[in-house]
């Protein structure tokens, strides 16, 4: 489980905090919030088959769809 979260704090700053410089916290929190919305609805992720959380989610109630098994 650690590995994930280690995953997603490195995309976190990677594609978010780093291109940014905040003067304030409330910039900061806009921003993360955006990104956090970016990421669980509309970001395409390669462990469900390079699709967006919402898109998989549409499809996989249409027909289940088969995604890579993941090793902890």
């Amino acid at each position: 489980m650690n590995a994930h979260i280690e995953s997603f704090h490195r995309i976190l700053q990677d594609d978010c905090l780093s291109l940014y410089d905040f003067e304030t916290y409330g910039e900061a929190y806009e921003t993360v919030t955006w990104f956090m919305t970016f990421y669980n609805e509309r970001r395409m992720h390669s462990s469900i088959n390079d699709l967006a959380p919402t898109e998989f989610y549409k499809k996989n109630l249409i027909q289940p769809i088969l995604i890579k098994a993941v090793r902890l």
